[in-house]
């Protein structure tokens, strides 16, 4: 069985299409964002056992819940910190401090780091959720500021890592990308309608080298990041990834027309 990578703008109904997958086809390996992963490490640390060992330190109330929600690879540690529910202060943003994206790492760092990772993945039937595209773009156009060619030549060189002939890309589409954003905007709020996705998308953004250098400030300019990212991974999926990636139209897709893929 193929390595499934779901991947679109925010928004595209990923999730969902992850977990209608999970129900039809149990025996996926699913890799949700926050999960620890193989391939990717959103919302997960990555940090030296002397890291590691200080956390468990000062953290030693929910020691076994870290220990449980860690995964060693050779010298590091890797815990899926979110997935930690605790109401110790301050506890998630300390480990927020440990992960790789968002400037965190020099572009150097991050290249091999990727490219390594992903080089030394060799199992089969996993389902990735923004593995490939949407975390290492977004920090490559808005942290380290690469052209589109730049990152187009940096898929070249990913998509060489990988098993070809086990790799399906399902990416979702719109050309209303005006229209869904408003939506979820809408949709992600509290029981008291205050909006929860919303401004920290615009905050990160806007905070962003990216965001500063072009002078991001509101929604208008949201959606100008958002078109050019999908154009970008357009342009990939043109260019590198070719007949291995299937485009779906987001929230009208058929699971009948994606299961002979698999």
């Amino acid at each position: 069985m193929k390595n499934v990578f779901v991947e679109g703008i925010q928004g595209m109904g990923k999730s969902t299409l992850v977990n209608r997958l999970t129900a039809v086809v149990p025996e996926l390996r699913v890799c949700r964002e926050g999960d620890y992963s193989p391939v990717d490490l959103a919302w997960c640390t990555w940090m030296t056992k002397e890291e590691y060992e200080t956390v468990l330190e000062r953290y030693g109330s929910i020691r076994d819940e870290i220990v449980k929600n860690t995964v060693s690879e050779r010298e590091h540690f890797i815990i899926s910190y979110t997935r930690i529910l605790t109401d110790i202060p301050h506890f998630h943003k300390e480990l927020e401090k440990y992960e790789v994206y968002n400037g965190r790492k020099t572009l150097g760092e991050l290249r091999e780091l990727v490219l390594t990772r992903y080089r030394n993945f060799a199992g089969t039937g996993y389902l990735f959720e923004c593995a490939f595209f949407q975390n290492i773009i977004e920090d490559l156009l808005l942290y380290h500021m690469l052209t589109d060619d730049e990152i187009v030549e940096f898929y070249r060189e990913l998509y060489g890592t990988v098993n070809q002939e086990q790799f399906l890309l399902l990416y979702l589409y719109s050309d209303r990308l005006e229209e869904t954003i408003g939506d979820i905007r809408k949709e992600r709020c509290d029981d008291k309608g205050n909006e929860l996705w919303y401004p920290l998308l615009l905050e990160y953004l806007i905070h962003s080298p990216y965001g500063e250098k072009h002078g991001y400030n509101g929604f208008d300019d949201i959606i100008a990041h958002f078109r050019h990212r999908q154009q970008l991974e357009m342009c990939i999926i043109r260019e590198v990834i070719g007949v291995r990636a299937v485009i779906l139209p987001a929230k009208e897709w058929e699971m009948e027309d994606i299961l002979p893929l698999l």
